[in-house]
């Protein structure tokens, strides 16, 4: 009986325990981390990236361009607008579009020419007869330059005026040239022929305004744009990629960015504008731009003395400084007038922007834009551009809508409005967001003209983005090679010697305001980058593609001898649309601090060996930049040390460990502006790389600053190279204790 017992007790103490195991490991339990541990931890997708790359299609591409350049579209003119719609419409589509789209209207003061009155260059004999008249339109090849909405060529912000006088060649207008001209002639009065290149547009009326000059005529030397072909019966455009005679590069002339009467502030209807006689940087006499055909036939004609080798063009006669006409020419004893009807108004310009928002860091955003308007049909500046942006934006929405892929930051698209008469719908948009672009803005990239040629790829950008490029650059094919990566041929078009790297492609800098990137890296200190393909400069000399900004940019010539195929277009979106992802997906952005150091090391060194010896004569010293230099190597080399250990052990790092990271990343650009640098230079605020007109690869305000010191040697000017030495130390350290471990 106890026997019975005790066996039932022994059997049901068994059952018991067994039940015990069975609720303990056989029971489902929630210790699984919430779904937001993933997502935050979650590091860019390479087989995303890749899908990406197959999906870009050429053709698509092609009919965007065909798209784009049906009709000239001018800033504020109904192209534009249609152009409005079309963004619109793509941005918003249900099946490709964005997760949002938008446009901001800004009130900017634009400059346009008279339809009835043409603008106009004459010569104009003893007795007022007229000798000559410039041509009014450029010559039809194409139905493309009989479209009724092609604008006169005009110099947008160049005040209306018929100023008459002796016509003087002044070569490309720079201070130094008038300098020159000045010696031996009296330019009081005068008309100045100068052609494009050297100084920018506006300086060129700027300057001459200083010496007396009333009046002047700008045009384009096919020594400069056509490797000196003349010819339009078998060597220009239609049958080649070189600007035809009458062809004519219209342009803002103006110095600044933005809109004229509002700086630092958005062109809103509340806004409050300056007078208009406060207006600084616009060119100040009456100016006209003309083709090369309409240059030879004045140019030839000059009395004077033959000018310097460096001013000969490509016409087949000795070039003169005038003043006037010889007296063996049909011009003899007479002048020159020109005639600008332009006026000045203010005008209603769109950016149409579009966003996908970030699923991780949706503050967090990375801005990608290029401006939509042009001065005619505009297939190569900007249309190129747009193009690939709406490839780019047709892939990525594709995939969000579908529910492929959100990106872990935000990326926000902008079609800027009127940027060729100045980047103002660029400006505008940073002026309006400045507070908060300021504090979120992790990277903008700005895809302008996407293909100038189809010979290479180039990048211009802060150091920090180098290795994204790079990186990017290598997964791409170079266009009609299966073998060779857009990196590689890169490379060997053009590359230089790093002192961390070895032997790399060349990057270039931002020392000026070529396109909407001013206003992100110069007034805000947001890394930026610029991509192209373009041309081998060892087959051209070529300024710029010889049909910019004239009324043969068409579908016509891009198709035909820019990129036939389309493929360098291609391979440009395949390169930015990488970047674009990696900025917005990886983990840790992808910046490497380092690669600031060695431009720093380069900047340093450069004044140095420069400036040495006269700043020691002077008494003063470089030792402070030196040491800032040294102070920002170490903590760039900290902060990649504790990058590499944080991705070693990605999940045993706080998520807020890696926003620090990002952070101290991001704000890097942005300790290197001073808002009192450079108080002559609106917008201008980073110490490293303003524009100067020192021709010494150094820190720009204090290559300016020694430059005018050395030719003065007065002590007042050796004091503001002092000053430049502080700027730009305090500017280092600055950078430097934004990467520093923060205490």
């Amino acid at each position: 009986m106890w026997k019975k017992v005790i066996g039932f007790g022994f059997l049901g103490l068994v059952v018991f325990a067994v039940g015990i195991l069975l609720g303990h490991f056989g029971i489902t339990k929630n210790t699984s981390e919430p779904e937001w541990v993933g997502d935050v931890t979650q590091d860019i997708d390479e087989s995303l990236i890749k899908e990406f790359i197959k999906e870009v299609d050429n053709k698509r591409i092609e009919d965007n361009l065909r798209e784009l350049t049906k009709i000239p579209h001018m800033a504020t003119s109904a192209g534009d607008k249609q152009l409005v719609k079309l963004m619109l419409d793509r941005w918003g589509d249900h099946k490709t579009g964005l997760d949002g789209v938008w446009t901001d209207t800004y009130k900017v003061f634009l400059s346009f020419p008279n339809k009835t009155k043409p603008n106009s260059a004459i010569v104009v004999s003893e007795n007022n007869k007229i000798l000559h008249t410039t041509q009014l339109k450029e010559k039809a090849y194409t139905k493309d330059q009989n479209d009724t909405d092609v604008v006169q060529p005009y110099a947008a912000f160049a005040p209306p005026g018929n100023p008459k006088g002796k016509l003087v060649y002044a070569n490309q207008g720079k201070i130094s040239d008038y300098e020159f001209l000045n010696k031996t002639i009296n330019l009081k009065g005068t008309i100045a022929i100068t052609r494009y290149g050297g100084a920018g547009r506006a300086e060129k009326a700027i300057n001459g305004a200083m010496f007396g000059v009333i009046g002047v005529l700008v045009y384009t030397d096919p020594k400069d744009i056509n490797d000196g072909k003349m010819s339009d019966i078998n060597e220009t455009y239609p049958h080649s990629w070189y600007l035809p005679p009458s062809g004519v590069e219209r342009g803002s002339f103006k110095s600044t960015f933005g809109d004229l009467l509002t700086p630092y502030y958005p062109a809103k209807e509340h806004t409050y504008r300056r007078p208009e006689s406060e207006i600084e940087g616009m060119a100040s006499i009456p100016t006209q731009p003309i083709g090369f055909e309409d240059a030879y036939a004045l140019i030839c004609k000059l009395a004077g003395t033959e000018t310097p080798a460096d001013w000969q063009g490509s016409f087949n006669c000795s070039y003169k400084t005038g003043p006037g006409f010889s007296s063996d020419s049909t011009f003899n004893n007479s002048d020159v007038q020109v005639n600008v009807y332009n006026s000045y108004g203010i005008h209603d310009s769109d950016n149409v922007m579009g966003i996908i928002r970030g699923s991780v860091e949706p503050d967090r955003y990375v801005i990608y834009g290029n401006h939509r308007d042009s001065w005619v049909h505009g297939a190569i500046d900007p249309s190129s551009g747009t193009a690939v942006m709406l490839e780019i934006t047709r892939i990525l929405g594709k995939m969000v809508k579908e529910g492929k892929w959100r990106p872990r930051r935000s990326i926000i698209f902008g079609s800027w409005g009127a940027e060729e008469f100045g980047l103002v719908g660029s400006t505008e948009y940073t002026e309006e967001y400045y507070s908060k672009l300021r504090e979120r803005t992790t990277a903008y990239i700005n895809v302008d003209i996407s293909v100038f040629a189809n010979d290479t790829f180039r990048a211009t950008g802060s150091p920090a983005l180098q290795s994204v490029i790079f990186t990017a650059a290598k997964q791409v094919e170079n266009p009609g090679s299966q073998t060779m990566s857009v990196y590689d041929n890169w490379m060997k078009h053009a590359n230089r010697s790093s002192t961390l790297h070895g032997v790399i492609p060349n990057m270039g800098s931002f020392s000026g305001a070529g396109s909407d990137y001013a206003s992100f890296v110069h007034y805000l200190g947001i890394s930026s980058m610029d991509l192209a393909f373009t041309y081998d400069r060892t087959k051209t000399k070529a300024r710029i593609y010889p049909a910019y900004h004239t009324a043969y940019d068409t579908f016509d010539y891009a198709s035909k001898y820019i990129d036939p195929g389309f493929t360098s277009h291609q391979a440009v979106t395949r390169t930015a649309g990488n970047i674009l992802l990696r900025l917005a997906d990886s983990l840790i952005l992808p910046f490497k601090a380092s690669d600031y150091t060695e431009s720093l090391e380069k900047y340093s060194s450069t004044a140095l060996e420069v400036f040495g010896n006269k700043l020691a004569a002077n008494g003063i010293k470089l030792d402070s930049i030196k040491e800032a230099v040294k102070q920002f190597k170490t903590a760039s080399s900290k902060l990649e040390q504790e990058i590499q250990n944080v991705e070693k052990n990605i999940e045993k790092n706080s998520p807020l460990k890696i926003r620090m990271i990002n952070d101290q990343l991001m704000l890097l650009e942005r300790a290197f502006l001073d808002p009192v640098a450079f108080p002559d230079k609106t917008y201008f605020r980073h110490v490293i790389w303003a524009p100067k007109t020192s021709s010494v690869s150094t820190f720009p305000g204090l290559a300016d600053a020694f430059a005018k010191a050395d030719r003065s040697n007065v002590k007042s000017d050796w004091e503001q190279v002092k000053k430049h030495i502080t700027i730009v130390t305090q500017a280092i350290e600055q950078a430097a204790s934004i990467l520093e471990a923060v205490i």
